[in-house]
């Protein structure tokens, strides 16, 4: 019941925040929340008006299984409460662990506009923890190596009815890029790209709310040259 009041809660002021109550977030800002608790580390590589190409380095994730559901806030809000069991103790070491930021959700998109689509939801393990994460039940390690990713910001409680606007400006912003060459080849063969929500804030933050777009994509030489 508590975890259906909160996520009332969320939709309200998710459309407070369509509404302009919230500030917008820019390029180069780095989420107030990183300055409270630890986020993994990156490079800006390049800055557009609007988004910008990070170099993210190595880094250890738990994540979920993967979830089915027709609603990103739905498979999050299921995702993230496995999750925060976990770091609350529920792991085979019995050890808790820091909160950190962000938690994000990987988005493989459904064939349909009905069809669920998959989704799984990570959260970055400290580094204190890394070397050894704790394993727990449902849950597994995910490794990352150097990732590159590009990046819209955009604030606010995130809605089922934005998160789609937000990829495809995103998608607008990089079209003719050497960017879009990099995404369209690293997410060949998929029927969908798969993209990645960042969300940087509890769900009792109201102000400096901050969630990011990722398209990740794989650097290769001739895009350094």
């Amino acid at each position: 019941m508590a975890a259906f009041s909160l996520f009332k809660l969320s939709l309200l002021l998710g459309l407070l925040s369509n509404l302009g109550i919230w500030p917008e977030t820019h390029v180069g800002i780095v989420p107030p929340t990183c300055s409270r608790i630890e986020c993994p580390s990156y490079d800006v590589i390049y800055a557009g008006d609007d988004y910008e190409i990070r170099r993210y380095n190595e880094s250890v994730w738990m994540s979920t299984s993967s979830i089915e559901d027709i609603s990103l806030v739905g498979a999050t809000r299921n995702g993230f409460l496995q999750l925060f069991n976990y770091i609350q103790g529920k792991n085979m070491y019995e050890e808790k662990i820091e909160m950190t930021a962000p938690v994000i959700s990987q988005v493989s998109p459904s064939d349909g506009p009905v069809c669920a689509s998959s989704f799984v939801v990570s959260f970055y393990v400290p580094k204190k923890n890394q070397a050894n994460p704790p394993p727990a039940e449902g849950l597994h390690v995910h490794k990352w190596g150097t990732t590159y990713t590009a990046v819209r910001k955009f604030s606010g409680f995130v809605m089922d009815s934005s998160v789609g606007e937000e990829t495809a400006a995103l998608y607008d912003s990089i079209s003719g890029t050497l960017w879009e060459t990099a995404v369209d080849k690293s997410h060949a063969g998929e029927t969908a790209t798969t993209y990645t929500v960042a969300q940087y804030n509890s769900p009792f933050e109201f102000e400096n709310r901050v969630n990011e777009i990722w398209l990740t994509f794989t650097m290769e030489d001739e895009f350094t040259s």
